[in-house]
This record gives C-alpha cells, sequence and structure tokens, in this order.
C-alpha cells in the first residue's frame, strides 16, 4: 500500500444502539459533555433532506477538487454509516452533488460530511440523507486521486477514526471517539433531561438566576 492512496476496509464501528441514542439528542448537548472540545468548527451547514444523524464514521480523504475516493467509499460503506470525506477544506470545486448523493441514499449511507463544497443544493434537500458541508459551487469534480479510506481524517478542525461516533445537526457535527461513546452518551442523555427541567422552569416561571449574580459577586463586579 502506498501512503496517500490506499483503502483499509476492516475496522471496529461504533455500537449500533448507541448510534440511535445519539440520534436522539441535540448535538450541541454531546458536544457539552465532552467539555466543547469535539464540535467540528463552524461553517457546516446542513444541505440533505435528513437534518439529524448519528452513525459510524467511514473516513474518506480526498484530493482538493477529486472525488474518485469518495466514489470508491460509496460503494464500500455499509448502510447507517456516515461517510466523513476531508477534502482540504477547498471550496473552490464542489466534490459531490445530487446523483452521487442519490446514491448513497439507496444503500442505505445515512450521511456525508464534506470538509469541503458540494454542489446540486436543491436536489441534495430532497433526498432521505445527511448532507453537511461547509459550502456549495457550482463547479465540478475531477476523477483522477489520489487519496485513502479506512485511515485517520482531520475534518473540522477535529481528528476522526474509523468507527468514531459521529452525531450531526442543524448546529454542525460532533465527533465522539468510539472507545468513550457509552460514557459520553449516558452523560449526554442526563444533561438533555436536566435541560428539558430547565425550558419547564422558564414556561413556569420559576427560573432560578441567583448564579448570575453569584458569579459576578464572585469576580468582584459591584452594583452601583
Amino acid at each position: 500500500m502506498t501512503v496517500g492512496f490506499r483503502i483499509k476496509a476492516d475496522f471496529q464501528r461504533v455500537d449500533a444502539g448507541l448510534a440511535e441514542r445519539a440520534a436522539a439528542l441535540p448535538a450541541a448537548n454531546i458536544g457539552d459533555v465532552v467539555n466543547r472540545m469535539q464540535s467540528m468548527r463552524g461553517g457546516f451547514l446542513a444541505y440533505g433532506g435528513r437534518k439529524a444523524v448519528a452513525g459510524p464514521a467511514f473516513t474518506v480523504r480526498a484530493r482538493a477538487g477529486d472525488n474518485l475516493m469518495l466514489h470508491q467509499a460509496l460503494d464500500m460503506a455499509r448502510p447507517g454509516d456516515v461517510v466523513v470525506c476531508d477534502a482540504g477544506g477547498d471550496l473552490g470545486i464542489a466534490i459531490m452533488g445530487d446523483i452521487m448523493a442519490r446514491y448513497a441514499a439507496s444503500r442505505g449511507i445515512a450521511a456525508i460530511i464534506v470538509d469541503g463544497a458540494i454542489r446540486d443544493v436543491e436536489g441534495l434537500a430532497q433526498l432521505p440523507l445527511g448532507v453537511w458541508a461547509r459550502g456549495a459551487t457550482p463547479a465540478g469534480p475531477y476523477k483522477d486521486g489520489p487519496g485513502e479510506i479506512g485511515y485517520p481524517v482531520s475534518c473540522g478542525g477535529l481528528v476522526v477514526m474509523p468507527g468514531d461516533l459521529i452525531a450531526c445537526d442543524q448546529d454542525g457535527v460532533v465527533v465522539v471517539p468510539r472507545e468513550d461513546a457509552p460514557s459520553v452518551i449516558a452523560a449526554a442523555e442526563a444533561h438533555s433531561s436536566k435541560e428539558h427541567g430547565m425550558m419547564a422552569d422558564i414556561d413556569a416561571r420559576r427560573f432560578d438566576r441567583a448564579w448570575v449574580g453569584q458569579a459576578l459577586s464572585n469576580k468582584g463586579v459591584a452594583r452601583v
């Protein structure tokens, strides 16, 4: 195998039950309980018809403006996978459009995340597939390679390992290392439950705001 142009198909995926639980949670709640360190940087927009998705990462690294390895990844990914494509953050050339996305949806792929650009925005919105990308352009891609499949990638400022838990909604994308997923999702469920209680308190006009004054007092801020 040649570094930079290779494929690795064998890796362990996060448990499907954990992915299902993650899909029921706001991505922000998952991001909160990992100390706000595992969210991809802002700018990823939800273009697909599915707006909330969670599943195991199927990683792809593509040369900017070239989608040969992404095509191969769509042939290899399993139903429920989230294809994470490191396209170098390039916005000059779209790495995929609605034909590739339609094929991905037909194979049961849950979502595609592109650190780069897509096209065919209107068509993507009609598909039962999650699509997150940095932007859109009508310029189409090349199909020459190189690239890698099944190896660690950099996407949105984070390292993504094959099989990691990916959770996405309209706020963006969170990455949870596979081995940490059980404890993280349990903590996120508890955090989400706490936030629902806070919202109920707001609606009932009993929301306790004493902490704000206490925090200011602790900082030495005095009212005048």
